[in-house]
């Protein structure tokens, strides 16, 4: 099996094989047989995105093992079993149909024949949970075009071409495929037992709702049990109540790595660093979930009695008694609360996420294994809302530990330098790209957020590749290039895969310092790791 590895940032690696047979041959044979180190997988139309451990394995082994697990790999398998099958009723009627019909030198009629005429394979999940890319159509949809110019909504329900995929879009979202129907089967649900009504694996059948009445078998809801509020001997437990929220204030804990099968990117604490030292000075395990704040505004009330910690951002930081006084307190430090105490976080002097732990842990319920709440993929806790109450674990702590040192965090207008390892699509730009990448400052604009950071310089970065590239896995960190030249730094909630070229991605030591920039300052991009390549014979 002909691979191309590349490099994707320091601690993944992309592998680029011929077809989309290949790498999903090579993702069933990593899943036969794990290489050791190996964290996450993402399959793609025509490469495997392999996230791994530095410490557990070095580059070298890490291609080996790749190789071999290629070398054996059966691109004619289909699977061990065949998959279920599931069925989409199809109302006809996109606003693309009829240019594409044209375009494709067919007429309506024989598109929706052929569209409907054989099962689609489910191959891969991306850009949004549920979305998921299908295979195996009818020969005339190779190579469909996706619109010169994206729809900046595309409703709910939309069946879509482009490229050699058909899919269907889970919810309103910006897209450039081109739309010719409509179905009314949700393809995404958090109250079912299983959320996404396609995956991977999966055999579907497209029907035209137009030609018969039919019968949908949606996965059950899930069933809820009536919940006690919990209590600590027979007293109600500690509870905060969120008296304002500022700009953002979310559920974050570690994330939930694992479900790229279901089109997850893992989210979690953009400054984990943050979060790890607000957890220690409370005496939690280091990943248990934390508030995350953004500009401060923060208002926390407590009824009961309860012991917080708050890290990140430079930000002034106030108690206020019940009886009216009130003293700044520090932060990176516990700061106990008494009943009816109001701790507010003012606006950051530098930095712009702050992180608040409290000693027993926030009661919140996970979604699929995380409190971690994804604004993309509107998977976790909704954001905080004042009114709210948050109760507080009664689990017993460890003893307090001491925190890492404070972090000299960028104010406003300053210029920060954030270290950067080249790759995957480095060659996609020209050499003067290249060097403009590196030697030209970049804005923060204010168009970011947890999803991605747009940067905006003087000087866009100029491909020398225009043709399209297949969608691709991406990694937090990853700085994408869109047509516009003008970069857009992937954070934590960032699409699970993207079909614009990577030119290099934020090394892991300095997430964190990316997530605590403010908008109007200055980047500029040290490159530490050339880009990477190697190619089997």
């Amino acid at each position: 099996m002909h691979m191309r590895f590349i490099s994707a940032s320091d601690a993944a690696l992309l592998v680029e094989l011929e077809s989309l047979a290949a790498a999903m041959a090579l993702h069933r044979a990593l899943l036969a047989r794990p290489v050791a180190g190996v964290q996450e997988l993402v399959p793609a139309a025509r490469t495997l995105l392999v996230h791994y451990r530095p410490a557990a394995i070095a580059l070298p082994a890490l291609t080996e093992a790749l190789r071999e697990r290629g070398a054996v790999a059966d691109i004619h398998e289909t699977g061990a079993q065949p998959g279920r099958t599931v069925e989409i009723p199809v109302c006809y009627d996109g606003e693309d149909l009829p240019e594409l019909a044209e375009l494709l030198g067919l007429d309506v009629r024989e598109v929706i024949a052929r569209h409907t005429g054989q099962p689609w394979q489910a191959a891969f999940a991306g850009f949004a949970p549920g979305f998921v890319y299908m295979a195996g159509g009818h020969a005339s949809f190779r190579n469909v075009p996706r619109r010169q110019s994206p729809r900046t909504k595309v409703p709910a329900g939309a069946v879509a071409l482009a490229g050699d995929f058909s899919a269907v879009y889970p919810s309103a979202s910006p897209g450039g495929w081109q739309l010719i129907g409509v179905t009314g089967v949700p393809m995404w649900d958090m109250r079912r037992a299983e959320p996404a009504y396609v995956q991977p694996g999966f055999q579907v059948q497209f029907r035209d709702a137009g030609q018969a009445a039919l019968h949908v078998s949606l996965p059950p809801l899930r069933k809820s049990e009536p919940k006690t509020p919990p209590a600590l001997d027979g007293q109600a437990l500690p509870a905060i109540e969120i008296v304002a929220t500022g700009l953002q204030a979310l559920v974050q804990d570690a994330g939930r790595a694992g479900m790229a099968g279901l089109g997850l990117s893992p989210s979690g604490a953009l400054d984990a660093a943050a979060m790890r030292e607000a957890n220690r000075l409370v005496g939690n395990p280091v990943h248990a979930p934390v508030l995350e704040n953004v500009l401060g505004g923060l208002q926390l009330r407590c009824h009961g009695q309860a012991t917080v910690a708050v890290t990140g951002a430079d930000a002034p930081l106030t108690l206020r008694a019940a009886d009216g006084r009130a003293w700044p307190v520090s932060s990176h430090q516990g700061v106990a609360l008494d009943d009816g105490d109001v701790l507010v976080i003012g606006a950051p002097t530098a930095g712009v996420r702050c992180y608040v732990a409290v000693r027993g842990g926030w009661q919140v319920e996970p979604v699929l294994g995380s409190c971690a709440t994804d604004t993309l993929a509107q998977v976790g806790p909704p954001a905080l809302q004042a009114g709210q109450r948050l109760l507080v674990d009664s689990q017993p702590v460890q003893a307090a530990q001491a925190a890492s040192e404070a972090v000299v965090l960028p104010r406003p207008g300053e210029l920060v330098t954030l270290d950067v390892v080249l790759g995957p699509r480095t060659d996609w730009f020209t050499p003067e790209a290249l060097q403009t990448f590196a030697a030209q400052e970049w804005r923060v604009t204010p168009q970011s957020n947890r999803i991605g950071m747009r940067l905006e310089g003087a000087q866009p970065l100029a491909r020398s590749r225009h043709d399209e590239l297949p969608s691709e896995g991406t990694v937090t960190g990853a700085i994408q290039v869109p047509i516009s030249g003008q970069p857009v730094l992937f954070l934590a909630d960032h699409p699970l895969t993207g079909g614009y070229p990577v030119i290099g991605a934020v090394a892991s030591h300095h997430l964190g310092l990316a997530a605590q920039i403010p908008v109007g300052c200055r980047v500029r991009f040290n490159v530490i790791a050339p880009f990477f390549e190697q190619v089997t014979p």
